[in-house]
């Protein structure tokens, strides 16, 4: 396995940029889907999305692009991710960008957005190599509006 794909949990996995080589050994891992957060065009010589589409496709995993440019991560980076996982088949999900940062903090933000402990968060990706710790109080802020009471707006 490459020191490349860094393990964040036993269903995901984050890496910096991947190329047509890389899709074949994350099917040889057992990856369902790969979710590509890195906008087309943003560094010369970066593959293409469609590129890493097909050679996903052509190996048997499905792929979402979502892309997240310099203007951060949106609730519909993070809703679009949700919704990729919920499609995903069973399986590992590799996500990738330049970096791997965009991709672990938009997984991060949505797993604050769904109750999950901030402290478990920050730990799963410093352990993947990733220090999101500047990041602790929006993550918090998702994750006590997730356990806030929710009511009906007026009629």
């Amino acid at each position: 396995m490459t020191g490349k794909f860094k393990k964040v949990s036993e269903e995901f996995w984050v890496s910096p940029q991947i190329s047509v080589k890389d899709v074949n050994e994350a099917a040889a891992m057992g990856v369902k889907l790969i979710i590509n957060n890195r906008p087309d065009g943003e560094a010369l010589g970066q593959p293409k999305s469609t590129e890493i589409e097909a050679a996903a496709k052509a190996a048997g995993i499905a792929y979402v692009h979502i892309p997240v440019d310099r203007t951060g991560i949106t609730p519909n980076h993070t809703t679009a991710f949700e919704q990729a996982m919920n499609d995903a088949e069973d399986g590992p999900v590799l996500a990738f960008c330049r970096s791997g940062t965009r991709s672990i903090l938009v997984r991060s933000y949505a797993e604050a957005r769904f109750g999950k402990p901030v402290d478990l968060i920050i730990s799963e990706a410093a352990e993947a190599g990733y220090d999101i710790s500047g990041h602790e109080p929006a993550l918090t802020l998702l994750h006590d509006a997730s356990k806030a009471p929710r009511t009906e707006p007026p009629v």
